[in-house]
């Protein structure tokens, strides 16, 4: 590890102009790569205290022995060369997108004397023309096939098409009509090559033309009593709406554009790009990179459009580009964008209408990109069980943690606070063993406390089982009494989301047959937080004399591992199983948290005084509120006027009567702008 000191630059050697800098390692090696618009700025900030960096910066500094750089005349110039070193050096430390396959494209081969039409993966290559990409070669080979009626074009293979000339006989699309056989001499170079270029006009988007222009050869053709040609005009005008509807209209202006879209976590991220061309997507990719480098979103957003467009010219850089966030320097890019099509090319963040909703669809499909890369390792038995492994060895445990139990606290603003309890077993969610908790011990927002309530509620549970079912000869005495079983009026709710695996025969049950909630403890405890929460669980198991369950915690921002008692945290290698596996339970329990605290919160809003009416089921509350208009109305109704309710019989409209007398009468909502009482006017909800 070398020190940064050791060859930084002496003051006043680096100039404060614009340019692209190397990181090498000690065998020469470039490990980073990056541009900045003002050098001697940029580089201070990595030469500066190692606390004060970023881990992954901090890394990168301390794996390097030198740097050096290169100044240039603009920022543009920067990007450009910025782009050029990372595909020559191919940087360690560098963000580095990875398809997450490889794409077909639909090419037409212009560079040829007779362009041909076919799917191709890989490199572009000079001198074809490509739309898409698609999601299936055969979706192209669909498209292609109903083209292939009004622009009959070439797609034989070389060795085909040379057979074909010596033989002086078409191949069989030759015959049928869907290749005009140039091999033959059908037509010359020159109209096939017109062919092609038709073709490639409407795949780009301008169909309108084509179509009305077959639509007025059809009707001049019927006008002249020429049906069989009208006739055939009128297939071609159908194959080409079919092979139109193939793409989805999203964007009613007839829009060529780009949308990316970026998810990310702390260690990986995922880009969704969707190609829209004259208002249609016309192609969709994706890419999935480990954010080796300390980058945010407008930093993935300028290394995705580096990645993009680097080699293309011309058409195949849209007019308009939008993003989720601005790179850090937006006129740069752009005007870098404008040198690659030859003309203006718009950046920015779409606010509002289609563009914005069409955003939101790819920002979904970005998640579920990244989702479904980090969930793939769970399906692999090999995968799972190293993982747990390393899990093991990080912490020190005695063996591979096969059930693994995560807590999270959720609340809004110290409100509604509530904790989540998610298991995981042989690396895999047990869905049927989540549990939900409500905090109860006190009020208001603190989250170490909340987690000591939390672990200590469960593990009491556990005890408690344990005792009842004579596990134990006697029973230890913890710090903290332990209720009887059954008397937790705090106990936790069981999820609304049961595991549809059937339960092992020698599962043990409660007496009525139903699996026991905390029968079983875990090998491991894992809490979302740093130092103060694990060791706030951790007292909790003390007070309870267990000791023979670890404890660590997650801490989010830094993805750090803490254990009881330790100053230092344990950091797992970026490209640990292991991390992955803790990131996943953690996230889960977020998520189950998450979930739990809102519906409390939209139910506690829409309580309404009718509820504590016994009963009173949610047709009639509806029928009452319909009836007068508000709860207001119907508080101030009489007993005989609820009872012309439909439904709603005298004791019932007694019943109605006590639970609206009783409530207090809310404070009058005012109009802060102008003073005056707003009368209560809708369903009678109150908070």
């Amino acid at each position: 590890m070398a020190d940064p000191s050791s060859y930084r630059p002496k003051p006043g050697q680096i100039p404060d102009s614009p340019g692209v800098y190397k990181f090498r390692d000690e065998h020469r090696r470039v490990i980073y790569v990056g541009k900045a618009k003002n050098l001697r700025q940029r580089l201070a900030n990595y030469f500066q205290d190692l606390a004060a960096l970023h881990p992954r910066t901090r890394t990168m500094v301390t794996t390097a022995a030198s740097v050096e750089w290169t100044v240039v005349s603009t920022e543009v110039e920067a990007l450009q060369l910025e782009y050029s070193w990372i595909k020559e050096f191919d940087p360690r430390f560098n963000v580095k997108y990875r398809d997450d396959k490889s794409y077909p494209y639909l090419a037409v081969t212009l560079d040829e004397e007779f362009p041909r039409v076919q799917v191709m993966r890989g490199a572009k290559k000079k001198g074809v023309r490509y739309f898409g990409p698609y999601g299936h070669a055969w979706a192209i080979r669909e498209t292609v096939d109903l083209m292939l009626r009004v622009f009959p074009v070439r797609t034989c293979s070389a060795g085909v098409f040379r057979n074909a000339a010596r033989t002086g006989r078409p191949c069989l699309l030759g015959y049928i009509g869907k290749c005009s056989a140039p091999c033959v001499g059908r037509v010359t170079p020159e109209e096939h090559r017109e062919l092609a270029d038709d073709f490639c006009d409407f795949m780009a988007g301008r169909t309108g033309t084509y179509i009305r222009r077959l639509e007025k050869d059809m009707m001049a053709a019927a006008e002249e009593m020429e049906y069989e040609r009208a006739a055939r005009l009128r297939d071609d005008v159908e194959a080409l709406k079919r092979a139109m509807e193939k793409s989805a209209v999203v964007l009613a202006d007839a829009t060529d554009a780009d949308l990316i879209a970026v998810a990310e976590d702390e260690l990986e991220a995922a880009v969704q790009i969707f190609h829209v061309r004259g208002g249609r997507v016309r192609g969709q990719r994706g890419w999935v990179t480990d954010k080796v480098e300390n980058v945010d979103t407008s930093g993935l957003v300028e290394h995705a459009l580096q990645q993009l467009y680097g080699e293309e010219t011309g058409d195949s850089v849209p007019k308009e580009v939008l993003v989720p966030a601005l790179p850090e320097d937006p006129d740069a890019v752009s005007q870098w964008l404008a040198g690659r099509r030859g003309s203006q090319v718009s950046l920015r963040i779409p606010q509002r209408g289609d563009k914005k909703d069409l955003m939101a669809t790819v920002q979904r499909n970005a998640q579920q990109a990244l989702g479904l890369h980090k969930t793939k390792r769970a399906s692999d038995l090999t995968t799972r069980s190293r993982a747990l492994e390393e899990i093991a060895e990080a912490l020190g445990l005695d063996t591979a943690p096969l059930r693994i139990e995560c807590f999270d606290i959720s609340h809004l603003q110290g409100d509604d606070v509530v904790a989540s309890m998610v298991v995981f077993e042989d690396g895999l969610a047990r869905k049927s063993e989540y549990r939900r908790f409500q905090i109860k011990g006190f009020e208001g927002q603190d989250d170490v406390r909340s987690m000591h309530e939390v672990i200590g509620r469960r593990f009491k549970r556990y005890l408690q089982e344990k005792e009842r079912t004579g596990e134990w000869e006697e029973t230890p005495a913890p710090s903290g009494p332990v209720p009887a079983p059954g008397a937790d009026t705090a106990a936790p709710e069981t999820t609304a989301a049961p595991d549809t695996a059937s339960e092992p025969d020698a599962e043990p049950r409660e007496d009525d047959g139903r699996p026991k909630r905390f029968a079983y403890p875990p090998q491991l405890v894992v809490v979302d937080g740093g130092q103060p929460q694990v060791a706030a669980a951790k007292r909790a198991l003390d007070e309870l004399g267990i000791d023979d369950i670890a404890v660590c915690g997650l801490a989010k921002r830094l993805e750090e591992v803490w254990l009881p008692e330790d100053d230092d945290p344990v950091v797992l290698p970026r490209s640990s199983e292991g991390l992955y596996l803790l990131q996943r339970v953690r996230d889960e329990a977020h998520r189950f948290a998450i979930t739990y605290q809102r519906a409390k919160r939209t139910k506690r809003i829409r309580s309404s005084p009718l509820d504590a009416v016994a009963g009173l089921g949610e047709t009639r509350k509806q029928a009452l509120i319909k009836h007068f208009g508000s709860v207001k109305k119907l508080k101030q109704a009489t007993i005989d006027e609820i009872c012309e309710v439909p439904g709603i019989g005298r004791r019932t409209a007694e019943s109605v009567a006590v639970a609206l007398a009783s409530t207090a009468p809310a404070a009058p909502a005012v109009n802060t702008a102008t003073g005056e009482i707003i009368e209560e006017n809708d369903g009678g909800s109150t908070t």
